[in-house]
């Protein structure tokens, strides 16, 4: 059961015994801004049109309802609905010109509606500019991204460029769209396939942009042939930005990084003063360790870079903060600089990226370097090449392993490691190095271990792990005194991260225990609805708490809103939670806050399905006033926080923080948490 934005207002407001009022709007530019008036007999032609594509789409639906590519296939129709009606519905038609789009969607949404319905989609072999769409597993929505399909192109195995795009508020879906179907974008270059990701509008591929491009990149595998060994990510401005990002946190994914301008870490880039900084909560500054690049320079060791700045650009900053912590691992960044330029990319610099990038992808990825170095500060990035980190031994603190094959001796690896408790090495077919006939011995951080041999296609695969300080492998025989909750890759926090992977808004159909809470819970989900929509393009899930089922359970992250009185599913599982609910109080690492006035934030294992979280009453955790600017949109509360309901909700923060903190790598409350 899904409820409308409308329908779940009504029924909190009878839960509550009251009208519930939205949050009040904040004092902060809009984004998306609000558009110009669109013509109401333009408004009526769409309208019509896209009644007449829905019915085309639910037609070619039923006609090919036994394809086995229909899913796959009905989103490359359905986002040409999606554009034209959420610029309607959210006034979003920024300019002239958008409208004349709009009507140009409506009619390629037609055509290819009628084409599927006799079963053909010509699209997928088309050339040049293409619009392409997926149905993400986060939300359900559909995204579209773009595709740049050369002339010559035969279905052969081929290069591909992922194109990062800049900063633009008023690339809604209706302009993304018009946009990908029309113009090449700023590289195009010669022979060479590239995606361009829409990642979620305007966040600069963060969360669930971050996500988004690896779905788009999985739905476009299934139509075109990719060399996985020859994949580029590149980018300018915000898209820079989100290319510092990929190729520091994802070093083995990638053949080259080609990043341009834009941001490569939060505090040094907005300039925040000492007295900012003293302000700064220490869990803020901690999370900010997520999405610095600079953090993760370490990690470029294995991924050829090229980076570029113009000369006279401001955003020429980030490449010289990640120039200078490359420094500090002796890597020397290759940096290349448009004359007397702006913020644009200097032809001539293009010419010489696009030289040098075709150099190196000829080469191609190396799958499996002999000398391997990575660095993490939370196992949401935990992999490169064949070191895969599985568990750490505090998060936000530095975790780095040093990985060596010796040259001369091809009968072990040398390893040392900090901050590290687990890892695998896992060589995939054809990849190993090692000597097929020598079980290797593997040196970690000076103990001595034997391993398996290597399988007769070249494989190797063995896990490592830490007991009482003792590194052993994984699989020897002997009690085992793990906890059962332990952080690991996926499932490590903090808030914000239940919205990286499918996730289910979980309403409450009860009576709160107080009013003032409730009417706190009813505001801020009404907001965080809203601000998914504008902000990551999709339509929040939302099932009430009597209806939830168990693939909900299994399937997604549960985010929990109300109190054991208001939330059936919260009352169920309140006995594993790490938040009380007494006579006196809420309880959270020891303290007790009065009920009338707090409300508990928190991220935790769900106690019905460990593999998932349950989330008590948050969405993402940056707000408003962080839209303005990229490098402020990282999460703003750690695993677990309490909210004073004596200040407001506004564009910067949920209400007072009076308490919060990150949980230890058993999931329990640390001895000493960072207070705001």
């Amino acid at each position: 059961m899904r409820l409308t934005l409308l329908s779940l207002i009504l029924m909190l407001g009878t839960a509550l015994g009251q009208t519930p009022s939205p949050t009040p709007a904040p004092a902060v530019r809009p984004i998306p801004p609000p558009g110009i008036e669109v013509p109401q007999a333009d408004k009526d032609t769409l309208k019509k049109g896209l009644e007449e594509l829905q019915q085309l789409i639910d037609q070619a639906r039923k006609a090919q309802a036994k394809h086995p590519q229909l899913n796959d296939l009905l989103p490359d129709i359905q986002i040409f609905h999606k554009s034209v009606d959420w610029a309607l519905a959210g006034n979003e038609f920024f300019k002239p010109e958008d409208i004349k789009a709009a009507h140009e969607q409506i009619a390629e949404g037609k055509k290819r509606a009628l084409a599927f319905k006799d079963g053909q989609n010509p699209w997928t072999t088309q050339k040049g500019f293409v619009v392409r769409a997926y149905q993400s597993k986060i939300d359900g929505s559909i995204q579209p991204y773009g595709m740049s399909i050369p002339a010559n192109y035969n279905g052969a195995k081929s290069r591909l460029d992922f194109w990062l795009r800049g900063r633009a508020e008023k690339a809604t879906e209706l302009g993304f769209l018009d946009d990908r179907s029309k113009r090449p974008g700023p590289i195009n270059p010669a022979n060479v396939l590239v995606l361009h990701p829409y990642g979620r509008y305007c966040c600069a591929n963060k969360m669930a942009g971050e996500t988004d491009l690896f779905e788009a990149y999985a739905h476009a595998k299934k139509f075109y042939h990719f060399d996985e060994n020859r994949l580029n990510i590149r980018g300018f401005s915000m898209g820079g930005a989100a290319t510092w990002q990929f190729a520091t946190h994802f070093p083995s994914f990638w053949c080259a990084a080609t990043p341009g301008a834009g941001f490569s870490e939060t505090p040094e880039f907005l300039k925040l003063t000492p007295e900012q900084l003293a302000a700064t909560p220490s869990y803020q500054k901690k999370l900010w360790h997520l999405y610095n690049a600079s953090d993760y320079a370490l990690n470029l060791s294995n991924v050829p870079t090229i980076a570029y700045s113009g000369e006279i650009d401001g955003q020429k900053q980030a490449a010289d903060v990640m120039s200078r912590e490359m420094q500090k691992e002796n890597l020397d960044l290759l940096h290349l600089i448009g004359p007397k330029t702006a913020h644009k990319i200097h032809p001539d610099s293009l010419a010489e990226i696009e030289s040098r990038l075709t150099d190196i992808t000829a080469k191609g990825r190396d799958r499996a370097p002999r000398n391997l170095s990575f660095t993490t500060f939370s196992l949401r990035y935990h992999q490169s090449h064949w070191i895969t980190l599985d568990g750490l031994k505090e998060h936000w603190q530095r975790a780095r392993v040093d990985a060596q094959i010796p040259h001369n001796l091809n009968t072990g690896i040398d390893i040392k490691t900090e901050n590290i408790t687990a890892l695998t090495i896992d060589f995939a077919p054809g990849q190993c190095p090692l000597d097929l006939f020598v079980a290797p011995t593997i040196i970690i951080d000076g103990t001595s271990l034997k391993a398996g041999r290597i399988k007769s296609d070249r494989s190797f695969k063995v896990s490592l792990q830490q007991r009482d300080g003792v590194w052993q492998k994984a699989d020897i025989t002997s009690p085992d005194t793990t906890p059962t909750l332990s952080k690991n890759h996926g499932l490590q926090g903090p808030i914000d991260d239940a919205f990286w992977s499918s996730f289910v808004f979980v309403t409450p159909t009860g009576q709160p225990t107080h009013p003032a809470p409730g009417e706190w819970v009813t505001s801020e989900l009404q907001r965080a609805i809203r601000e998914w929509r504008k902000q990551f393009r999709g339509d929040a899930p939302q099932i009430a708490d009597t209806d939830l089922k168990d693939e909900h359970i299994v399937n997604s992250n549960l985010i929990l809103w109300g109190d054991p009185s208001s939330n059936a599913i919260i009352k169920k599982i309140a006995d594993k939670l790490p938040v009380k609910w007494t006579e006196k109080g809420i309880v959270l690492n020891g303290k007790t806050y009065a009920k009338d006035q707090h409300v508990p934030v928190v991220i935790f294992p769900n106690p019905l399905n460990p593999a998932r979280y349950v989330v008590l009453n948050s969405s993402f955790t940056y707000r408003e006033e962080d839209y303005l600017n990229n490098a402020r949109q990282v999460p703003k509360l750690p695993d677990w926080a309490v909210v004073n309901l004596s200040e407001k909700p506004d564009a910067t923060k949920p209400g007072k923080i009076v308490d919060a903190g990150f949980f230890d790598e058993q999931w329990k409350y640390k001895s000493a948490n960072e207070n705001p």
